[in-house]
Parts: C-alpha cells; sequence; structure tokens
C-alpha cells in the first residue's frame, strides 16, 4: 500500500520575490495592470471614508499611499492591499467631531504602538480560533457591504449612467473569455471614462465625490498637550482602531491564504501595520488596515501574488493624487461602481447559503454564519460582526460540550464498592453536570473514580471533584480519583482542597 503525503500549504516566502518578478516581463506586467487597477478601486472609497473620519480627502488619498508602500516592504501578506479603511473612519469620527482633527496624530500613534506590540508578542496566533462558520459570515456580509455602498451611484442619477452601467458590465463579464492578459475592470474603466471625455458627458465622477486641496500635506503637526487629559480623550479610541484595524487585517490575510493557497505570517503583518499606522499619522494623518474588496480586485481579478502589485497601487495612486488629480477627477464613478458590484458578487460564499447546503450543515454552524452577517451588515463593523460570531460560536462550543460528559457506574459482585469511569473533558461547562451524575445516597462505602478517558482543564472542574468528594465523605464514604494523566493529575494536587 502507497502513502501519499500531502504537501502543506506555501509560506508566504514561497511566493515570487521582487526580485524574480523583475525579471520576468509576464509576471511584471500582471502585477503592475493588477496594481493600476486597485488603485483606481480604491480612490472612491478612500474619498468617501474621508468624510466619516472627517479629514480632508487628499489626507486619506496620501495616507494610503504612506500605508500601500510600507506594508509593501515590511507585510506578511504579499498582494494585500492597506489603505485608510472605512472600519477605521467609523472609529475615528465620533472623536474627531466631539473634539478635533488635533486628537488623530496622538490616537493613531497610541494605536500604532499596541499594534507593535501585539505582533511581537505572536498574539496574532489566536486568530485560529476564529471558526469557519464566522470566516464564512465575515466574507458574505462583507459583499453585502460592498455591493450596497455602490448602489448609490446607480440611483437617481442622469440616465445616461444607465447605459454606461451596463457596458461596463459587459466588459467586465465578456471579456476575460477573450484575453486575460489585461484586467477586464481596467479595460472597462478606460473605456467608459474614454466615452464620456470625448463626448463630453455630464454623469457624476470621482470629482463630484468631494474637492481635494492643492499640493501634498506636509509633516502633521502635534497640536494638543501630551496630558492626561489627552489620554483620557483618546486612550479608548486608540484600543478600537487598533484592534478593528488587527482583526479586520488578520480575516484578510486569512482569506488571501486560502484564495492563492500560500501562507501569511500574521505577526509580521500584526507589527509592520503598525509601524504603517504611525508612519501614515506622521504624514497623511490618518489610519487604516486591509482593504477587502480591494484585495480580492488584486488578488482574485488582477491575479497579483507579490508585493509589487501593492507598490504599484500605491504608486499610482500617488501619480493619480498629484501630477493626474485632474484625470482622477473624471473617472465615472458608474464605472467604479460596476467593478466594485462584480468583486462583492465574487466576493460571496454563494455555496454557503445554498438550500443544500443549509439543510446539510448543523444549526449551530448556520446560525453563527448569519448572526455574523446579519450584526456586521447592521452595523457596518465588520469587526463587531466578528466579535458576535465568535462569541456565539464560543457559547454554543461549550453547551455542546457541556453535555457529552458521561459517567458509567459498575458496582462489584459483593456490591462493598463502586467504580465510575467517566469520559469527556472536564471543564467550566461540564463539570457542574458531573456533579448530578453520581448515586451518592445509594453508593456503598468505597467509591473509585476512573478519569482515564477525561482531562482537567480548569479550576471549575477541580472545584466540581472536590464538591463530589465532600457529598461522598459526608454519607461516611470514600473516594479514590483515578487514571489523571500527568498534567491533569499536576492540576488536581495543586488546587485540590484550596477552591
Amino acid at each position: 500500500m502507497s502513502i501519499t503525503t500531502v504537501p502543506a500549504l506555501q509560506n508566504f516566502d514561497d511566493t515570487p520575490s521582487v526580485t524574480s518578478v523583475l525579471r520576468s516581463p509576464n509576471v511584471l506586467i500582471r502585477e503592475t495592470l493588477a496594481g493600476l487597477v486597485t488603485a483606481l478601486a480604491l480612490i472612491p472609497e478612500v474619498i468617501s471614508f474621508s468624510f466619516i473620519s472627517g479629514v480632508d480627502p487628499k489626507v486619506a488619498l496620501v495616507a494610503s499611499v504612506v500605508l500601500g508602500l510600507v506594508m509593501s516592504a515590511l507585510g506578511g501578506r504579499p498582494a494585500m492591499v492597506t489603505a485608510a479603511a472605512g472600519s477605521i473612519a467609523l472609529v475615528i469620527g465620533p472623536m474627531v467631531k466631539l473634539h478635533g482633527v488635533g486628537y488623530i496624530l496622538p490616537t493613531i500613534a497610541i494605536a500604532g504602538i499596541i499594534q507593535i506590540i501585539f505582533g511581537m508578542a505572536g498574539l496574532a496566533r489566536l486568530m485560529r480560533f476564529v471558526p469557519r462558520s464566522v470566516m464564512i459570515g465575515f466574507v458574505n456580509a462583507l459583499g453585502i457591504l460592498i455591493f450596497a455602498a455602490q448602489v448609490p451611484h446607480i440611483l437617481n442619477v442622469p440616465w445616461l449612467v444607465y447605459p454606461l452601467f451596463a457596458l461596463s458590465l459587459a466588459i467586465i463579464l465578456i471579456m476575460p473569455r477573450f484575453t486575460v492578459a489585461v484586467p477586464a475592470p481596467l479595460i472597462a474603466i478606460i473605456v467608459v471614462t474614454a466615452i464620456v471625455m470625448i463626448e463630453n458627458l455630464s454623469v457624476p465622477n470621482v470629482g463630484g465625490e468631494g474637492a481635494m486641496a492643492p499640493g501634498l500635506p506636509g509633516i502633521t503637526q502635534l497640536s494638543v498637550p501630551l496630558d492626561l487629559e489627552t489620554l483620557r480623550i483618546i486612550w479608548p479610541t486608540a484600543l478600537s482602531v487598533a484592534f478593528v484595524g488587527l482583526l479586520e487585517t488578520l480575516l484578510t490575510a486569512k482569506l488571501v491564504d486560502e484564495l492563492t493557497d500560500t501562507r501569511s505570517h500574521k505577526g509580521r503583518e500584526s507589527w509592520a501595520l503598525g509601524i504603517a499606522n504611525i508612519a501614515a499619522a506622521f504624514y497623511g494623518g490618518i489610519a487604516g488596515c486591509a482593504m477587502i474588496g480591494q484585495t480580492v480586485v488584486n488578488v482574485r481579478i488582477g491575479r497579483a501574488r507579490t508585493r509589487v502589485s501593492t507598490a504599484v497601487a500605491a504608486l499610482v495612486l500617488l501619480l493619480l493624487v498629484t501630477g493626474l488629480s485632474h484625470l482622477m477627477a473624471q473617472i465615472p464613478m458608474v464605472a467604479l461602481a460596476a467593478v466594485m458590484m462584480i468583486v462583492a458578487l465574487k466576493t460571496i460564499n454563494w455555496h454557503s447559503v445554498q438550500p443544500a447546503t443549509l439543510k446539510r450543515m448543523p444549526v449551530p454552524e448556520t446560525l453563527v454564519m448569519l448572526v455574523t452577517v446579519a450584526v456586521t451588515v447592521a452595523t457596518g463593523n465588520l469587526a463587531l460582526g466578528v466579535a458576535a460570531g465568535v462569541l456565539l460560536a464560543m457559547v454554543l462550543f461549550a453547551r455542546r460540550v457541556a453535555h457529552v460528559i458521561r459517567a458509567e457506574r459498575t458496582l462489584s459482585p459483593d456490591g462493598l464498592s463502586v467504580r465510575y469511569d467517566v469520559h469527556g473533558p472536564l471543564f467550566f461547562g461540564s463539570s457542574n453536570d458531573l456533579v448530578e451524575r453520581f448515586c451518592y445516597g445509594a453508593d456503598p462505602k468505597a467509591v473509585a473514580i476512573d478519569l482515564t478517558f477525561s482531562q482537567i482543564w480548569d479550576a471549575s472542574s477541580v472545584a466540581a471533584l472536590d464538591s463530589i468528594h465532600t457529598k461522598y465523605r459526608a454519607l461516611g464514604a470514600t473516594v479514590s480519583f483515578t487514571g489523571l494523566d500527568p498534567r491533569s493529575s499536576a492540576f488536581h494536587e495543586r488546587l485540590t482542597g484550596q477552591l
């Protein structure tokens, strides 16, 4: 019989290096075009998010350039796009409205330090505890939010928008049948923009999303005192920025790992995000995290796999903000909306919502997925949705595991002793059930409890065993615990009688 070894996922270091990309014209063209499409896809979202956070659109765009360049150099997940994100804007916005933009710099600086510590301490490994059902809910909610964000661009608009919208969709969907050398969304944006400019059509464009101040912002100056009052104002927002950014970034990295069949370095991605945010705070003025929709554009539509694509996206964005800002302003919003709508539809895991899948899937798994989607869509905050999904998954898991504990009673032939064989893990959820599995009043005076097929995982379990011992002792019976593995035995000996 032959044994087949299944290879592990590639490590992120196994993805093509920048040097190898530069030596391969075909790969370089693919990465460059992917970066170009990604840059165009970033513009409308970054501008719209700037209004939520209360900063100038150009500040958000320049901060996105800084974030993109730093993460391209230092990040642990090649081809993942980082920019000024809506989730961060939602967190920062309320503080800015109450106290002003001057508090953004120290807030992001503290958030960046927290992210660096998080990454250096290896806490990114906690992402392994995010269940698959939460991940699917996260992806589906993301698709819904991306799609919903584009709907205003095709409602209550001039009638000319609709044929342009249809043309954009046709190019995006049909062009890949003829060639994938040039990304279809890029062709759609170029063609529709050319038609609008040549025919001088009056349709909503990027320039209409918000006027941008001329020139580039300089180094952000600290305009608030560094005292305890400032710390009181900024620390809740700083914590939220840090962990919302980390959560969205690490979940996006996990998604890209699955899309590319490679493995990223989550710890490196975490501390690199902290450095990138501090840099963006001092030059630009706003924080960011992974942009999931644009990452899907880069990886799935543009087929990018390396740091070159995200570096190109940042440089193209810089070029558009500075030398080509007039041209950028002419890009019709309908073309970008069409691109993002297709991205949204491709992002949703349609298999997970098919009736046949839902019928086979355990109800708790489906419930966790639906709650994740519902909370995310209702709040517009991916981090809150994921937190709700993980919390519900933990509760449902503990509830299921709590009832798998069982104790098999065996009475000796002479009736003078009894043995209980305990099966299942002992923790806070199951230990209370264990206490109720014994026939205290009916058992003889010698009781043996065999824990060979069980393990002790927390103090609640030790307290439960002490309670069982106390109940039997009150009836004049002697109890012995046997079969504990070395770890459980040491844990039990350290805590028994102390609780």
